[in-house]
């Protein structure tokens, strides 16, 4: 039975590095993988999932108003899609994460999406909050803090090294970013103030 797999991070804990290396055993057993990345992650135009080791990997584009179901049946028209793949998933529609997992659903393909779950300031992604709500499979994927804790939260920091507490949602530059514990964050932001040991 096809699923709809939910895989999240903070930053830097290989999310693309993990999506890419179930594609290529996909593409090695003779299967053929779909692969889809947020149109913020454009590069002229192409779309690319590029892992901090190295590799990357064209994949489709998708915006805010596209219909992924409609992207998928159009590729199966082609050929058989053994599974697709998703990577920045928090950028998807609630409506989108209802296509892919009509997708599974209906056209009997595994949908495996990789995001973030929360941004800078600590909130859900709303990708992440519908995966979250509606996936078959969820799994953490793990990174640590500078501390050695398990990071689950993100800081952004402004051009003078700053953390920002304020601002978009989304800003695609991934160096501004850093991954830290949930205490370690709090005490970043100063978000609520920390008391005790």
């Amino acid at each position: 039975m096809a699923k709809l797999y939910f895989s999240y991070a903070a930053m830097n804990a290989g999310k693309s590095t993990l999506l890419l290396q179930a594609a290529y055993n996909y593409r090695e057993s003779g299967m053929r993988p779909l692969l889809f990345t947020s149109s913020l992650y454009a590069e002229n135009g192409v779309g690319l999932i590029s892992s901090r080791i190295g590799i990357s990997e064209a994949a489709e584009l998708y915006g805010a108003d596209d219909d992924l179901y409609q992207a998928v049946r159009r590729h199966m028209d082609e050929a058989k899609v053994d599974c697709v793949f998703v990577d920045e998933a928090q950028f998807l529609t609630a409506d989108q994460v209802w296509q892919l997992a009509r997708v599974s659903d209906r056209l009997k393909v595994p949908v495996m999406c990789f995001g973030l779950r929360t941004d800078f300031q600590g909130h859900l992604f709303p990708g992440s909050a519908e995966l979250l709500a509606i996936a078959d499979v969820l799994r953490e994927i793990r990174t640590i803090c500078s501390c050695g804790s398990k990071a689950t939260m993100v800081v952004r920091q402004g051009m003078d090294g700053r953390v920002l507490t304020d601002g978009d949602q989304v800003s695609i530059e991934k160096s501004v970013y850093i991954s830290l514990c949930r205490k370690h964050w709090e005490e970043a932001v100063g978000r609520w103030p920390v008391k005790g040991p």
